[in-house]
């Protein structure tokens, strides 16, 4: 009904605009909802054109409507609707060609000649009136009965009250979008915690059951003399250092489908072979040990360069039987229990700096596809003599298996298990 710039404004129109924003409605097209409320106004009031309509900042929009062409569903804001916004009751008009706030209106002294008005103010829960619905006619009429103001009210507050059914499921797919958000960080914090399989398990049954694995590969490291060096350091620098070298160890052992468990101070514990079982377990941990190892390399190399002392990282694999589950009841741990860790311990705390230590069980498992060197027995309390070999590197006829740029997902290599 406007093409007018001069239209009279609500006291509380910030506001309203801002309730008006939270519909999300303004631009979208109208619906057969308002269609149907437009078009039973219209049949009750005996007008030939009907309409839902929202004002916004510049624009009035057509969220329903009856008796117009289906591409008029918005015009400039003014005229009636934008007076009807500024009260809380019905606002008639018999005849807007003598009503001086009207007569100038585009659509009253040209095509279609609109002449009758009424229309009864949308206003929502918080008091803010967000449009309107209207009837209109071409002939003057004096006005509407009894029966018909009711009604037109009525209808008001049911195009009302599906305005608000809209801003509720909007709310509903906010709070939605809003938990699938903290879903999102609570399960990748979950799986920074436990393996996705073992996260899965406990999500869905509340507890997780622990398991025997008759194979696991296991790798201790350990930096040596860690605890005199770390008096010589500030703690902030020990602990960005650690994170530095851990956080590569956990993008290696990742690389290599291991399975981190913890760090205790300045020793990494990882596992092959669980919690999915797999039947190349012992290279695989032979492969990322060999990484970690030239890594350590490199990064000494540099503090060389620097005139800094060298981390001397000592480590140890054993292939055996474990145990693996969850404890704690409010920070949950993933670990590993049984003989086969205290081995793989041993094999750590007796091998040397800058070497891969292997038990005689890791190495019968792995000796077809890696140099290896043989060591002296070396005495374990309660375990008498053990044999164990110096991990070297993997054997030439397998080398091309391997990536040749770092960080790239290795070649599959043929397991002997």
């Amino acid at each position: 009904m406007a093409q007018s710039t001069n239209f009279p404004v609500p006291e509380n129109e910030t506001q309203r605009l801002r309730a008006l924003e939270s519909y999300d409605v303004i631009g979208t097209a109208p619906e057969p909802a308002f269609n149907e409320l437009a078009d039973l106004a219209g049949r009750i009031c005996e007008c030939p054109i009907a309409v839902i309509n929202l004002v916004a900042d510049t624009w009035e929009w057509y969220k329903g409507k009856c008796g117009l062409s289906e591409d008029f569903n918005r015009e400039p804001r003014g005229g009636p609707c934008s007076t009807a916004i500024c009260g809380t009751d019905l606002l008639l008009v018999p005849d807007m060609s003598e009503d001086d706030r009207f007569a100038d209106e585009e659509l009253v002294k040209g095509e279609p000649y609109f002449r009758f008005y009424a229309g009864m103010p949308l206003i929502n829960p918080e008091g803010y009136a967000l449009g309107s619905i209207c009837v209109l006619d071409f002939k003057p009429r004096e006005g509407l009965s009894h029966d018909q103001i009711e009604t037109l009210q009525c209808l008001s507050h049911q195009a009302m009250a599906q305005l608000e059914l809209r801003r509720k499921l909007i709310e509903l797919n906010e709070a939605q979008q809003a938990l699938a958000v903290e879903k999102g960080k609570s399960d990748e914090l979950l799986l920074n915690i436990l393996p996705s399989q073992i996260a899965d398990e406990l999500k869905q049954k509340g507890h997780v059951e622990p398991r025997y694995y008759d194979s696991a590969t296991i790798m201790f490291t350990d930096f040596k003399g860690f605890t005199g060096f770390a008096e010589t350091l500030e703690p902030r620098s020990v602990v960005d250092e650690l994170n530095q070298y851990f956080s590569e160890f956990d993008d290696i052992v990742g690389r290599h489908k291991l399975e981190k468990i913890k760090t205790i101070g300045d020793a990494y514990l990882c596992v092959g072979g669980l919690p999915g079982k797999n039947r190349s377990h012992p290279v695989d941990v032979c492969l990322a040990a060999l990484e970690i190892r030239d890594f350590i390399e490199r990064t000494n190399e540099q503090r060389n360069k620097m005139r800094l002392p060298p981390w001397e990282l000592r480590i140890g694999i054993h292939t055996g039987a474990v145990m693996a589950g969850v404890v704690g009841k409010r920070k949950f741990t993933y670990d590993i229990w049984g003989d086969a860790v205290n081995v793989a311990a041993l094999m750590e705390s007796n091998g040397k700096p800058g070497r891969i230590n292997l038990s005689e069980s890791t190495y019968r498992q792995v000796e077809g596809f890696f140099e290896t060197e043989r060591r002296d027995f070396i005495e374990a309390k309660n375990k008498g003599r053990l044999q164990t070999y110096f991990l070297t590197q993997l054997k030439p006829e397998f080398s091309q298996l391997l990536p040749t740029q770092p960080g790239r997902p290795r070649a599959p290599v043929p397991s002997r298990e």
